[in-house]
């Protein structure tokens, strides 16, 4: 039987999965990403690391599943979105990409707030002027790197990034090209004056293609370098968090998706978009349908930083991560941190609040708070951020009724107990799931007639346990609720000021 494989080019690592229809996962192979965070605001990352890593990943789950190359009937990669990657006529990086948590071009945003009617940008794009689109950073870049803006050739993705380097063939993905502001949800189409907005020529943008295009086979040269047989289909490439919704099962109205990621997530499936700014529209990956959604620019990458800046040094529990073991003394810490909140916002904020000049706060700090304390507040804050989303999904009408979590930091039961307990909603905890990488192979399937349904996804969404709300907490986390809320409102005046110190 054939096989497939998905590769997830992530945040804080590349993830691969090597698949059978009939359901079963034969493998998966990871590598850690670095994240360089050099300046406030800052998040780039290298493609190279990400192309060095998809080899190592495909040779690991070929090896560990016992394959061949020529056993693979299509691969598909998903990514973050929009991350920036700038390629010069010779197809070489000209920089480290400019990740979608970037907060840099904060003053190009305001500058496109000032020459753009953001209503009419909204209804053409459904995009708010915000951080997310690329157009601001290309103008950072051109004011602030020229020689580097000058030699531009190619814009696009992580994943059309990685896709390109397995093909040859260049393709931009349609949810990036949503997402970065240049494509028109209702035609679907590129606009020339939307790629004019970042100083873009139409040349510059590879064509729009959609999940289910296969847009080459393995080069002789990829062939090499993973293992795969030349010739290989490949298709476009998914967003990350298109992605892992699928996989997750949440494919019809009142469905919710948290992905506990290097951002933190959350989804819903639609048959329309939403018009509310505050909010992102995406394809969903089985067409028709929309997703609505919200993005922290930082959760995963958050606790990544935390831990390694205040446990740095502290001994592990036998057989555990410096995560488990963190998570172990924000178990014996009681709710509420004993009066501590955390403010996720390092690296500035996306959604709902679109303010790249927000910073990450810890309030209420005393001699009486130990590891335990500040470990726990990072993740009551993060929770704290989702259950802000819930109050904008429902002030913007979708239905919020049936939760799942999925990716890496959902298997911390200690964080789906405090984000249940936040949100007063049951989550659902999958098995087996290995997330966005487990829908891109999917996706790849259905393209090459793998599957002819995609309800076929079932086969490959284990349901684990749920983790149901203590109403005992309710009075700390609705206080504190309000707490975290009203701290950025009366700090949001003083984050420009530390941005400029």
């Amino acid at each position: 039987m054939a096989v497939l494989v998905g590769l997830d080019i992530g945040t804080t690592s590349t993830i691969g999965v090597l698949i059978r229809p009939d359901g079963s996962t034969l493998a998966t192979a990871s590598r850690p990403v670095r994240l360089y965070s050099e300046r406030p605001g800052w998040s780039e990352e290298d493609p190279g690391q990400w192309w060095s890593n998809a080899c190592a990943v495909l040779r690991e789950l070929a090896a560990a599943a016992e394959v061949t190359g020529d056993a693979v009937a299509a691969v598909g990669v998903t990514g973050m979105l929009p991350a920036v990657v700038l390629l010069d006529a010779d197809d070489r990086p000209i920089r480290r990409s400019i990740q979608q948590s970037d907060a840099r071009a904060f003053a190009e945003v305001e500058a496109m707030r000032r020459s753009v009617d953001e209503a009419a940008f909204f209804r053409r794009t459904g995009c708010g002027i915000n951080q997310q689109l690329v157009a601001p950073t290309l103008r950072w870049l051109e004011r602030h790197e020229p020689e580097a803006f000058a030699r531009i050739a190619t814009c696009y993705g992580s994943y059309d990034f990685v896709t390109h380097r397995l093909t040859g063939s260049r393709s931009v993905e349609h949810n990036w090209a949503l997402e970065a502001g240049f494509l028109e949800i209702e035609g679907r189409q590129i606009a020339d004056d939307l790629l004019a907005l970042g100083g873009l020529r139409p040349e510059q943008l590879p064509p729009v293609r959609t999940p289910l295009d296969v847009v080459g086979g393995i080069s002789a040269a990829a062939a090499v370098a993973t293992g795969l047989a030349e010739g290989t289909r490949v298709i476009a490439g998914v967003a990350d968090h298109a992605a892992s919704t699928f996989a997750a099962g949440v494919v019809a109205d009142g469905d919710v998706l948290l992905k506990f990621g290097g951002s933190g997530d959350i989804m819903a499936a639609t048959r329309a978009p939403i018009g509310d700014p505050r909010l992102y529209n995406d394809f969903h990956v089985i067409p028709g349908l929309f997703m609505p959604n919200g993005c922290m620019a930082a959760s995963g990458a958050a606790l990544n930083w935390l831990a390694a800046t205040i446990a740095r040094d502290m001994p592990r529990d036998a057989g555990r991560t410096i995560h488990q073991t963190l998570d172990r003394l924000a178990a014996e810490t009681a709710p509420g941190a004993d009066g501590l909140v955390f403010l996720p916002y390092v690296l500035g904020e996306k959604t709902p609040l679109h303010d790249p000049e927000a910073r990450g706060v810890l309030l209420g700090l005393g001699l009486h708070h130990g590891t335990g304390h500040v470990w726990r507040a990072a993740l009551e804050g993060i929770a704290f951020g989702f259950r802000h989303h819930l109050e904008v999904f429902a002030e913007a009408g979708l239905p919020a009724e049936r939760f799942r979590a999925s990716d890496g930091g959902a298997s911390s039961r200690v964080w789906m107990q405090i984000v249940a307990d936040v949100i007063q909603r049951p989550i659902q905890l999958l098995t087996g799931h290995p997330g966005s990488a487990l829908g891109a192979a999917f996706v790849a399937g259905f393209a090459v007639g793998a599957f002819d349904r995609w309800d076929a996804i079932e086969r490959f969404v284990g349901l684990g346990d749920v983790v149901r709300p203590d109403a005992a907490t309710v009075p700390t986390y609705d206080r504190l609720y309000r707490v975290y809320r009203e701290s950025y409102d009366r700090l949001r005046s003083l984050f420009p000021l530390l941005a400029s110190a």
